[in-house]
């Protein structure tokens, strides 16, 4: 299987470009829930260690339905196959190019959430034009044990997301396993309370006074994204726009929990939503190709 490995403001991306199961043709959304479905031991061998490690999002090219795109990508995790991916969007773009598969410029990706544009401004710097982003709910309320009452607002980016906005735990590098046990107590409650979400997101202030702010963002295979999480920011941005604190247009910087940050904006989208824009870098790694021996206990991964 050939693979090349990048990172997005700290968080890596597997780009699988062969040896794939086959999911068929059709829409990227079937293709994607075939995924799911009836692949799981191949992802989790994929980007469990040993082959893989904490918090890598693989990136599975596929054939595009709209030939107007430049490729198709089913983005997953180890805990879930992912509607879209804002950092795995631009690590695919930058490997694309360093293939030569891509040039500078404006280039079409199709996901199982819809089609995204990137702009690849150089070999590192890639500007995502994310599908509609809007948000679900506001103001939603939980009861979390040791930490009290939590509100945020239920948001969609790509993929589904809790906002809270205070975090009841400071967002700092220090504080990641206090974060991620709280925001998975806070994911929990808020799949019994009947909102639909795969990610958590927790807002604190930005450590440069002239950025926007800084984010821990907890993914379903309950790692927390090194990057400010692209999808997130989409979501993120429904919000700020729907509360009128960021206007059409206006770029703000938002940092990660380690400090790695994205330029965001928007523009009004067609269904009352927002049309997010980030804009961050990749550097590829490593180019590999993996070995799946039938005689190696590991083959399907490490999972604890």
């Amino acid at each position: 299987m050939h693979v090349i490995d990048s990172h997005t403001g700290g968080e890596p991306t597997r780009v699988i470009l062969d040896g794939g199961p086959d999911l068929g043709s059709g829409p990227l959304a079937k293709r994607a829930a075939r995924l799911a479905s009836d692949h799981l031991e191949f992802c989790r061998s994929v980007v469990l260690e040993p082959r893989g490690q904490v918090a890598m999002v693989c990136a599975l090219v596929v054939e595009p339905v709209d030939p107007d795109c430049a490729a198709g990508v089913i983005h997953f995790d180890a805990g879930a196959v992912l509607g879209m991916c804002g950092h795995g969007t631009i690590g695919l773009a930058v490997t694309l190019h360093r293939l030569r598969r891509i040039g500078l410029g404006r280039h079409r990706i199709e996901t199982p959430a819809g089609i995204v544009t990137v702009d690849l401004l150089d070999a590192n710097t890639v500007t995502v034009t994310n599908i509609e982003s809007r948000r679900i709910a506001a103001g939603v309320t939980v009861e979390i044990a040791g930490v009290g009452t939590v509100s945020g607002d239920v948001a969609y980016g790509g993929n589904a997301f809790f906002i809270v906005d205070p975090s009841p735990v400071p967002v700092t590098p220090s504080n990641t396993h206090q974060l991620t046990e709280t925001a998975m107590a806070i994911r929990e409650a808020v799949l019994a309370a009947g909102h639909d979400i795969d990610h958590v997101m927790l807002c604190g202030p930005a450590d440069d006074p002239a950025n926007h702010g800084r984010n821990f963002v907890l993914c379903p295979d309950d790692a927390y994204d090194r990057s400010p999480c692209g999808t997130g920011c989409s979501a993120r941005l429904a919000c700020l726009a729907a509360d009128g604190r960021l206007a059409e247009g206006e770029e703000i910087v938002q940092e990660s929990v380690i400090g790695s940050t994205y330029r965001l904006r928007y523009r009004k989208g067609d269904h009352g939503g927002v049309i997010p824009s980030i804009t961050g870098s990749a550097w590829v790694m490593a180019e590999s190709t993996l070995i799946f021996d039938e005689s190696d206990p590991y083959r399907r991964g490490i999972a604890v």
